[in-house]
């Protein structure tokens, strides 16, 4: 009986210590992905205080919509980075398994529906302008830069697709020129068609 007071006042007072502990390491950890955002010219919002959802800018992908949650004891980065693939699931999945033991600070995952997304947790004491700086390059290197092999994993068919009803109305293709090896045999869309130039 006395051990099991002792123990429970032991407890109590660790945890009073550590909560104390946690909102100042959270508070420090938000100001600095703030500071590192503004620093880099970033377009983010704060829905709530500790959560920026921020877009990183990209060649392949217009942007990358990334969210930062600073939590108790990490900071969690969640990115959208493609919906479930319409085909060659298995050769899909594997390249994203894959490419998992590359990457720093994330890792590719999927939800419940099968979309995929970009995951991550660090340590609040890990926190620093550099390491967010490095977790934001990984996201927008693996989000788009990616971002056309997956689509040529999982949408082929869709991207073939998507080229013949622009070819028969006319309309540009030029934003489906990285896939010219899927379309090649489908013929040229039209020189004097609307949107080309």
């Amino acid at each position: 009986m006395g051990d099991t007071a002792t123990n429970t006042g032991t407890s109590t007072a660790t945890s009073t210590g550590t909560d104390t502990a946690t909102g100042t390491n959270a508070d420090r950890a938000a100001q600095v992905v703030e500071r590192t955002l503004r620093d880099a010219e970033l377009d983010f919002e704060t829905p709530k205080p500790g959560h920026f959802v921020v877009k990183l800018p990209g060649t392949k992908k217009l942007s990358t919509t990334c969210s930062l949650v600073v939590g108790a004891h990490t900071l969690s980065v969640n990115a959208f980075v493609v919906r479930r693939p319409d085909e060659n699931t298995e050769a899909f999945h594997r390249w994203l398994l894959e490419h998992n033991t590359r990457l720093y600070g994330v890792a590719y995952a999927i939800d419940r529906l099968g979309d995929v997304y970009l995951v991550g947790r660090l340590p609040l004491a890990a926190v620093t302008p550099e390491e967010v700086d490095r977790l934001l390059g990984s996201v927008l290197e693996n989000a788009d830069g990616s971002f056309n092999t997956l689509l040529e994993l999982g949408f082929a068919t869709s991207i073939r697709k998507e080229y013949e009803w622009r070819t028969k109305r006319g309309e540009s293709t030029r934003n489906l020129e990285a896939f010219t090896h899927l379309t090649r045999d489908l013929g040229s869309p039209s020189e004097d068609g609307p949107g080309r130039g």
